[in-house]
């Protein structure tokens, strides 16, 4: 009874830890349909793995119902997992969700197999962010500190502590197994929606870079015509002097840096 009890203040401490607008224990109980649904999970999870199949999952429903969020009996939820706010939140039968995850509204942890018996829902490891209308489909794994940015579709394996964005979800890397939005000397710290300073999307970066390198290759052909052009009238063959525009440089790098966002 009192490790039951314990967990229980668990669950209610997780929240008031990552949640500012939690004002006080009984507001988190009484007010969190997030907590409800994982605490109505457990019975439900319980009789599922007893072989109370049906029960399990009426449980399930009338959890469902009351909350908003739909959690397979069959899947395994952690330990100091957060559902936050919660409408929409769809969690397959072999999910798995690992301690100290935070998913938020409209996510769904979803399959792309109609195997039966078939790992067909994604894994998450511990402490990761899943953050609103994030769709993460298949039975692969999301590493330990991972963030799944909003409205990111994830369909591929995503690194300990990488950050998905976009759709298809893109991976930005890690900085030394931390996560990929803290700098090596800071320590990690909870990023509400999985959003933080220094998130970019690689796409983006990837962009920047052919811009810098057509802008210096442009400049570098510049010079070089402008060479040949000095090079020509020194020695009076003026047929062979290039036009003007071949000695001016008219790549706009920073108007299509503009364009794509800082």
């Amino acid at each position: 009874m009192s490790s039951i009890l314990s967990r229980l203040r668990s669950d209610i401490q997780c929240i008031l830890e990552r949640d500012p607008a939690a004002r006080s224990r009984w507001e988190v109980v009484t007010c969190y349909p997030g907590l409800h649904a994982i605490w109505l999970h457990r019975p439900a999870h319980w009789c599922w793995t007893h072989g109370l199949r049906w029960t399990g999952r009426f449980i399930s429903h009338v959890s469902r119902w009351l909350t908003g969020i739909e959690i397979h009996p069959g899947a395994q939820i952690g330990r100091h997992v957060f559902i936050d706010h919660g409408m929409g939140v769809v969690i397959g039968e072999t999910a798995v969700v690992g301690d100290g995850c935070t998913i938020y509204h409209g996510v769904t942890l979803g399959g792309t197999s109609l195997y039966k018996g078939a790992k067909r829902h994604p894994t998450l490891g511990r402490n990761v962010v899943v953050a609103a209308g994030a769709k993460v489909l298949g039975g692969f794994e999301v590493g330990d500190g991972a963030k799944i940015g909003s409205n990111a579709v994830v369909i591929k394996p995503v690194p300990a502590g990488a950050t998905a964005v976009g759709i298809p979800a893109r991976i930005i890397p890690s900085k030394a197994g931390q996560s990929a939005d803290v700098a090596q000397e800071e320590a990690p710290a909870f990023s509400a929606y999985g959003v933080a300073a220094q998130q970019e999307d690689p796409l983006t970066q990837a962009m920047r870079g052919l811009i810098d390198s057509a802008q210096t290759q442009e400049h570098q052909i510049a010079l070089l015509w402008r060479a040949i052009e000095q090079l020509s009238a020194a020695q009076h063959a003026e047929d062979c002097v290039p036009g003007d525009a071949a000695t001016r440089e008219h790549f706009e790098a920073q108007r299509l840096n503009d364009i794509i966002g800082k």
